[in-house]
């Protein structure tokens, strides 16, 4: 079976360990392990009688009710199935431009997206500094924030800057949920302001609902009416769309979120520091990045064939390699287990 360039591939990941997939501890998707909310369950049961019937093909009782959690006309706001489908239309409306430009380590959907539609790019390092002499009038930026792989947080001020120099700037903010209000950086309060802003969101980590796959875009009303003549009807099913509803109004399972993670993050972080040949870097999500002086590829197949532990390699990463891996943040039991696992097999490697 071929090796998956995403995370939280439990089949691959089985396969090699010989044994089933639910044995699989997974550190590779960077998912919430508080979730699902037992609110968004009980919506998906509500409405299993209504599967009979299709979606509203508007979804507006979800778009109402994003529209409320945001503080933003619902015109403004498209759902998707995932994230991942609505950067596939964003990559045909970047494709339209002279070339785009990666902020990079970049996720590798964007390369697929862009390839896709035989987009021109141009990778920039990590530290967003975009020449100045280079002429961006008629390109276009893509970025997420945190930034995936690094959970790297950039300040709202060091992105503002960039919408009066590009055409478009897309800012994939999958990761942005589990930044406490009082310290994200979300470009969402000054979208309306810049006709040329894209911001991208994601339901299914913070909630735990990777399997309903749903996400939504956050841009100007035309340019949203422009993709909805270029996708598939009904994109977003019943069941997913009832559990985004009941998820953005559980206000108890946000807060208990944001109390969790920071210390959760700080003990995984710790528990890596003092591992020798470990290097984690500083995260403000739910996931660490993390060099190691051994291969990571190898260390992937010994947690799994030994621990039944899956992490996530780098090698999709083209500016990381074998030299780094990422963890996801998971509970107290589950970190540890983990952080015992790496001191033993990095033990016997060197």
């Amino acid at each position: 079976m071929r090796q998956p360039a995403h995370g939280g591939n439990l089949a691959w990941a089985a396969a090699l360990a010989g044994c089933p997939p639910d044995a699989i501890l997974d550190f590779s998707a960077s998912i919430s392990p508080l979730g699902p909310p037992n609110s968004a369950i009980a919506a998906i049961k509500s409405q299993i009688g209504n599967l009979k019937h299709y979606p509203d093909p508007n979804y507006s009782e979800l778009r109402l009710a994003l529209s409320h959690f945001h503080q933003l006309p619902p015109e403004w706001i498209m759902p998707g199935n995932g994230s991942a489908e609505l950067l596939t239309l964003i990559g045909r409306e970047l494709a339209q431009l002279a070339a785009t430009i990666l902020i990079t380590p970049a996720f590798g959907d964007y390369y697929r997206t862009l390839a896709a539609y035989n987009a021109k790019v141009l990778e920039c390092p990590l530290s967003l500094v975009v020449d100045k002499g280079q002429r961006t009038k008629d390109k276009g930026l893509l970025l997420n924030n945190p930034h995936n792989p690094t959970g790297k947080l950039f300040s709202r001020d060091s992105i503002l800057p960039y919408l009066e120099q590009f055409a478009l700037v897309v800012v994939d903010e999958a990761f942005m949920d589990f930044v406490p209000p009082n310290e994200e950086q979300s470009l969402i309060p000054v979208v309306q302001e810049y006709p040329n802003l894209v911001v991208l969101r994601s339901l299914t980590k913070f909630y735990s609902l990777p399997g309903l796959r749903l996400g939504y875009a956050i841009a100007h009303p035309n340019c949203l009416a422009k993709w909805q003549l270029w996708r598939d009807p009904w994109p977003v099913n019943t069941l997913a769309a009832a559990a985004a509803i009941a998820a953005l109004q559980d206000t108890e399972f946000q807060q208990q979120t944001w109390a969790w993670l920071p210390p959760a993050r700080n003990q995984l972080f710790q528990g890596l520091a003092k591992i020798p040949g470990l290097q984690p870097q500083a995260s403000a999500a739910n996931f660490l990045l993390v060099e190691s002086q051994e291969s990571t590829s190898q260390l992937q197949q010994q947690l799994l064939k030994h621990h039944q532990i899956l992490i996530r390699d780098c090698l999709s990463f083209k500016e990381l390699g074998d030299r780094f891996f990422r963890v996801a943040v998971r509970e107290e039991s589950d970190n540890q287990r983990l952080l015992t696992a790496l001191k033993k097999k990095l033990r016997v490697i060197s």
